[in-house]
């Protein structure tokens, strides 16, 4: 009933307000402070740097001074974001997928996906081996290469 639905929420009300207490207090527990948890994300830190540089070094070694693609650099997070030539970005992803590597899909970044440019790629390298990583960029790199040469070829005929 109606009366019982408002008591219901009124009741459930406080006990929602904010987020999960009993989440937080499981991480105050497993951490035990912020030294507990500045130590952790030490330890995670050590186990990706390496793999953001596997990815920063292909791109560059690969893509640099090309001008057909920029990325960023994070000093933290889980993703590098990646801009490819306008209206490439859908075909890199293809491509790599029918390579066996998978991405992040195009335009991941922008609300429900649609990417009007079609021209951002995420990566995400925090789960591959960094070999793994290296193999993947090296098919990720190639596809932005032959599909930017395939757009710019297009535009200028």
């Amino acid at each position: 009933s109606l009366v019982n639905v408002k008591d219901h929420l009124a009741k459930i009300g406080p006990g929602t307000i904010g987020p999960d207490k009993i989440n937080q207090l499981r991480h105050v527990r497993f951490f035990g402070g912020i030294d507990g948890l500045m130590t952790h994300m030490g330890r995670q830190a050590e186990l990706t740097a390496p793999k953001f540089q596997a990815v920063a070094e292909a791109l560059e070694r690969n893509l640099g001074g090309k001008g057909i693609a920029s990325w960023t650099t994070p000093k933290g997070g889980y993703f590098v974001s990646v801009d490819v030539v306008p209206g490439t970005a859908k075909d890199v992803v293809r491509l790599c997928a029918e390579a066996g590597v998978k991405f992040t899909p195009a335009g991941s970044t922008y609300p429900h996906g649609n990417d009007p440019m079609d021209r951002n790629l995420r990566i995400a390298p925090t789960l591959p081996s960094v070999d793994e990583i290296r193999r993947a960029m090296q098919v990720f790199t190639a596809a932005i290469e032959l599909t930017a040469a395939k757009k710019l070829g297009a535009d200028m005929a």
